[in-house]
């Protein structure tokens, strides 16, 4: 089932003070497709959650409209939005064993206890729970908790899933093999889903698109590769993952590059996917974008190595560049073949054209 938003802003009253306002959300606009997963990701205080409950209809927008299947439902209540909630506590019932809490929803509908079964049943076969049936939550550790309540989410066949940042209370083990669980019970079900979260590799794993969000405002939409690889501004590129930024001079514009002159005076063709760029610009490399080689003027860039940090499998150096006040990222995916070069080292740095990309400044 599809959501639309449109125009959706939130305005709210300053807790101290009742004549002053500010707005969480402003003029949100999207549309999620059936059987789509998107995350709204973001800051903290950024908006997210509030769009989210203004979706599930625990709270009201000040203006525009919310659409389910096409359907109008700003004046429905939470409970006839045919949607269901999992919420990073849980919030499942103590005194309820697994097989209760999961089928509690399907009780309120009033569905026959024997089809309550069945549904129960079948869901916890699916969800790995089927050994867990009548312990208590108690009993149960905080992954398992959390299946728990996505099942008795699932299990009342919602149109909408929504979450609301379903894994912060688990540690990083237990939050990697959850991502991954999420989303693979959701494809299985297709059920459309929207997905609120502030860790950024969590939104890259679980999401088809991704929503950036600053100060209630949407900063770009687009698939995880769009998100990381091309960032439409500053923000984005910053707030998604790591990257190194060089200020430069646009030189000449040609449709879907642009030729930009660093502050060394050299000069790059570099792709660019913002129309509005010129006169000066950003240009956005991630650490694995950059080629270290030995030092020589033809270089790009000369840098001394400020730091070296070896992880097995990846070296990451801090870079003190030469020709300008800037320490950058880059990082190694072959020590053996490589070696490790030390602090104090002098290097050569360049990049493919393709791996860069330019912002406004």
């Amino acid at each position: 089932m599809s959501v639309e938003l449109r125009n959706i802003t939130k305005v709210f009253k300053d807790h101290d003070d009742k004549s002053k306002e500010f707005t969480a959300v402003d003029n949100v606009n999207i549309k999620i497709n059936d059987g789509e997963m998107v995350t709204f990701l973001g800051p903290s205080g950024c908006g997210k959650t509030t769009t989210l409950r203004i979706i599930s209809g625990f709270e009201t927008q000040t203006e525009g409209d919310v659409f389910i299947e096409g359907e109008n439902v700003n004046n429905l209540p939470a409970n006839k939005r045919d949607s269901s909630m999992v919420f990073q506590s849980y919030a499942i019932f103590p005194h309820l064993n697994v097989e209760q809490n999961i089928g509690f929803g399907l009780e309120l509908k009033g569905m026959p206890k024997d089809k309550i079964k069945k549904e129960v049943s079948e869901i916890m076969k699916i969800m790995g729970l089927s050994d867990l049936a009548n312990r208590s939550p108690s009993q149960l550790s905080g992954g398992q908790q959390q299946r728990v309540a996505l099942a008795r989410a699932i299990v009342n066949k919602p149109k909408v899933l929504l979450f609301d940042e379903p894994l912060s209370n688990l540690d990083a083990k237990l939050r990697e093999q959850m991502r991954t669980e999420i989303r693979r019970i959701q494809q299985k079900f297709g059920i459309t889903s929207i997905y609120v979260t502030h860790d950024q590799i969590e939104a890259m794993t679980v999401s088809d698109r991704i929503m950036v969000m600053d100060k209630g405002v949407i900063q770009q939409i687009g698939t995880p590769f769009e998100i990381y690889s091309r960032p439409v501004n500053f923000f984005v590129a910053d707030f998604i993952g790591r990257a190194n930024f060089f200020h430069v001079d646009v030189v000449s514009n040609n449709r879907n590059s642009l030729k930009v002159r660093f502050s060394n005076g050299k000069e790059l063709e570099i792709a660019s996917f913002v129309p509005t760029v010129e006169g000066k610009g950003t240009v956005v490399i991630r650490p694995e974008g950059l080629v270290l080689q030995a030092a020589s003027e033809d270089s790009l860039f000369s840098g001394e190595i400020a730091s070296a940090v070896y992880l097995g499998s990846t070296i990451e150096y801090e870079i003190d560049l030469m020709q300008e006040k800037n320490r950058i990222i880059a990082i190694s995916y072959n020590p053996v073949k490589e070696g490790i070069r030390k602090v104090g080292d002098k290097v050569g740095i360049e990049f493919d054209s393709i791996s860069a990309h330019v912002v406004p400044l």
